[in-house]
């Protein structure tokens, strides 16, 4: 066996494993296998006010931050 017909085979097996890795993963999205409804669900059950009201003001803590971040990169003349 040369060196050329051990890099094709490399290349054919490697090939057939990709496709088939895709393959299962498609599969999985098409049949819900990365959804997971009950962990939102839970999360909107069993979260107290005090917990939504912390997320909220982080969100606004990170998007007050963004628009000082995009006023100090503007350009300075």
């Amino acid at each position: 066996m040369t060196v050329n017909d051990t890099l094709l085979m490399m290349l054919v097996v490697a090939l057939v494993i990709s496709f088939a890795i895709l393959g299962i993963f498609i599969w999985g999205a098409k049949n819900g296998q990365f959804d997971d409804s009950e962990k939102m669900m839970g999360g909107l059950l069993f979260d107290s006010t005090d917990d939504l009201n912390d997320a909220k003001a982080k969100d606004d803590r990170i998007k007050e931050a963004k628009k000082e971040h995009k006023k100090s990169k503007s350009p300075k003349e």
